[in-house]
């Protein structure tokens, strides 16, 4: 799906984070039940089974992986465990969780929850878990407000400048102008300016590059 890497927050989300990598195949069959027995896990490498990377724990549907990682973060910086980000699986979603990683003296496990019945299989080499620092006190310490868009002129000029070239620029497309169907799509949060060309005032990214965890 290279179109996808037209939408750069979508782009600069996947790579927000590190990625827990499967050692082999796993395979889980839920029959609908609420009992832990209900799900059936079998691995592909005999060595991992008993429990040691994936079991059914809790019930419910919910197939829980173990991530191994004693996590350590500084004081105040939590980790956000999620799925990885946009990668949509069948009939199974991540269930995100927010470990206080900066005194927790235990490792943590990664949990998805069936939505129906049925059978599901994880590669080896895909991604199980998505893990990113998140300060907590950084978002309790914010107040949002909802205002009407009359109340911010400079924005609300900014943003019917926009909605106006970009109503423009949709109705060439739709007329099949040459000009327009050769720029494909207006490319102004990609290059960081606004819609008259200025650039934008605040940092902008087209790529991020995580450090790669030591040994």
């Amino acid at each position: 799906m290279q179109f996808a890497y037209r939408c750069l927050p979508l782009t600069i989300a996947n790579a927000c984070g590190w990625e827990l990598l499967l050692p082999c195949d796993v395979t889980a069959e839920w029959n609908g039940g609420s009992e832990i027995k209900d799900i059936t896990v079998t691995h592909a490498d005999p060595q991992w089974d008993g429990g040691r990377l994936v079991a059914s724990h809790f019930g419910h549907g919910v197939l829980t992986f173990q991530t191994g990682f004693l996590l350590r973060t500084p004081e105040g910086t939590a980790t956000l465990a999620r799925g990885a980000p946009n990668w949509p699986r069948a009939n199974i979603v991540p269930l995100e969780g927010i470990i206080e990683t900066d005194w927790l003296p235990m490792t943590f496990t990664m949990n998805w929850m069936f939505t129906s019945p049925g059978t599901v299989t994880f590669k080896a080499g895909e991604p199980f878990c998505f893990i990113a620092p998140v300060k907590i006190g950084d978002v309790e310490a914010e107040t949002p407000r909802i205002v009407a868009l009359d109340a911010a002129p400079e924005e609300e000029v900014a943003h019917k400048e926009w909605s106006r070239l970009r109503n423009e620029f949709n109705a060439r497309l739709a007329a099949r102008d040459p000009e327009a169907s050769k720029v494909g799509w207006q490319k102004w949060y990609t290059r960081g300016v606004m819609p008259d060309g200025a650039p934008s005032r605040t940092t902008h990214r087209t790529k991020l590059h995580l450090r790669q965890p030591e040994p």
